[in-house]
């Protein structure tokens, strides 16, 4: 029997704010231990929470980047548990009435494995706001616990459970940080505990409309982990339901060292929690108008912009994946490209040099000396046969890099345009022909690779000034006259 799997994710995200979601404390990674408290943050009797009006502000972009339905009635809840990390003993958060309902990320082109993933749209049930809790690090028998992130605004993005393979939850969680990203709402850095993942997964026969029993994997601390610790779920729980073993909802840990889930508890119910409005909080209202005025901040999303430049620049879908990945590289690409005559050779450009030394120097597109208007001009040099382009890559722009200069003050301070003339690159042909008599010999055997050696020697004789394609028929027609 052929199975599937069945996916949802639960992703948290915190959220880019100067304070926490219910004092003034900052919002701030990498202070000193139980520094950024507060008798708020920390749940002393008496202390009452503020709604941070920013937090609000931006979980409402966030539920517009992802077409969301943003609510126009939404309360806070109280959730009630135990545990150290939950200075109160109960968290902030949001029930039957959160701030964003519906959406969808589309996910496509390659996945993890590197193999096609197909075009899809992976539905998003929920966006709710709640407040984060304590960092516990555990130390051999005792544990320390860190309150300083205790408070700081968190969404939780609940997706429908759309997805049916490790790749296309990879695929969902890497255009979910995009969005995220593109819109300023959150960094979505893992290794800081800014993004959090729980995956809910369960299988069932190929066919059958029925869920199977879901179980729940934690300790998630990177999208190859997600990926990792699908590829072991999914097949172990495959085995167990044709062992004839009958499932039970329940919560296991990824051990990311072993490559496999173990078993943590049985899975808690909503009503475990005893929600209950939060009394210390009034609910939150959202007229027509304010949500427009907030769309009409917001950068365009990623996987449109995308389409627009495969459509208004006419690069290739790769090209337009790679440009769009960040924001501050889709700006400079777009601004380079609409100042250029040839948007295709700006991307080449961009992608195959500006990046690959960008990497090099562990600078980011924010830091490039190149301004995208030299960018251009540069695309345009090469283009309109001003310069080639082995000229532009090995003196101009790295000319370019050092100096911040434009390439045509460049180009004519170093006299590197390109020899059109006929009669002066018939000279270097002369010269290619008599030093390389081999080459001459095999092409006139019938070799025809071989003239694309001389072709080469013409370039070097012209120091790179000889335009290629005049070359070559030049090259012909003195080695056919014998």
């Amino acid at each position: 029997m052929q199975y599937e799997a069945v996916i949802g994710l639960e992703v948290h995200c915190q959220v880019k704010t100067q304070s926490k979601m219910f004092c003034g404390c900052a919002n701030r990674f990498g202070a000193e231990p139980n520094t950024l408290t507060c008798p708020v943050c920390l749940g002393y009797p008496g202390s009452l929470p503020v709604a941070n009006a920013e937090a609000v502000r931006k979980i409402v972009a966030a539920g517009l980047m992802c077409g969301c339905t943003i609510s126009k009635f939404s309360k806070f809840d109280r959730k009630n548990y135990f545990y150290p990390d939950m200075p109160k003993n109960y968290q902030i958060t949001q029930f039957d009435l959160p701030f964003c309902l519906g959406g969808q990320i589309p996910v496509g082109g390659k996945g993890f494995s590197g193999q096609p993933l197909p075009e899809k749209k992976i539905g998003i049930t929920r966006i709710h706001m709640e407040e984060d809790v304590a960092k516990l690090t555990h130390l051999g028998k005792a544990s320390a616990v860190d309150y300083n992130r205790a408070g700081v605004p968190l969404m939780e993005i609940v997706s429908e459970p759309d997805m049916r393979t490790p790749d296309e939850a990879y695929a969902y969680l890497t255009a979910l940080k995009q969005v995220l990203e593109y819109a300023g709402i959150s960094e979505c850095d893992m290794e800081k505990g800014q993004m959090r993942c729980d995956v809910n997964v369960s299988v069932r026969p190929l066919g059958r409309a029925e869920f199977g029993t879901k179980i729940e994997i934690k300790n998630l601390n990177s999208f190859r982990s997600v990926h990792r610790s699908l590829c072991h779920e999914i097949p172990r729980q495959i085995e167990a339901v044709e062992a004839g073993e009958k499932l039970r909802q329940e919560t296991r840990r990824w051990d990311d060292a072993l490559g496999v889930t173990i078993v943590m508890r049985v899975k808690e119910h909503a009503h475990d929690y005893r929600y209950f409005p939060e009394p210390d909080l009034m609910p939150v209202t959202h007229t027509d108008e304010q949500i427009e005025k907030i769309r009409a901040t917001l950068p365009e999303v990623p996987f449109v912009r995308r389409d627009r430049f495969v459509t208004e620049y006419g690069i290739t879908p790769y090209d337009a994946h790679v440009l769009t990945l960040e924001k501050p590289l889709a700006d400079y690409y777009e601004a380079a490209a609409r100042g250029s005559a040839n948007p295709k050779q700006v991307a080449n450009w961009i992608i195959t040099e500006l990046l690959r030394v960008l990497g090099e120097r562990g600078l980011t597109i924010r830091e490039c000396p190149v301004t995208p208007a030299h960018m251009a001009e540069l695309a345009g040099l090469v283009g309109g046969g001003t310069i080639t382009g082995s000229v532009a890559k090995s003196t101009v722009f790295p000319a370019m890099l050092e100096s911040g200069r434009a390439p045509s003050e460049i180009v004519k301070e170093k006299g590197l345009e390109q020899v059109n003339d006929d009669s002066a690159i018939e000279g270097f042909v002369t010269q290619a022909i008599a030093a390389n008599p081999k080459a001459v010999e095999e092409y006139r055997a019938g070799k025809a690779a071989s003239i694309q050696f001389l072709v080469g020697q013409v370039m070097k004789l012209s120091r790179g000034k000889a335009n290629p394609q005049a070359a070559l028929p030049l090259l012909k027609k003195q080695l056919d006259a014998g």
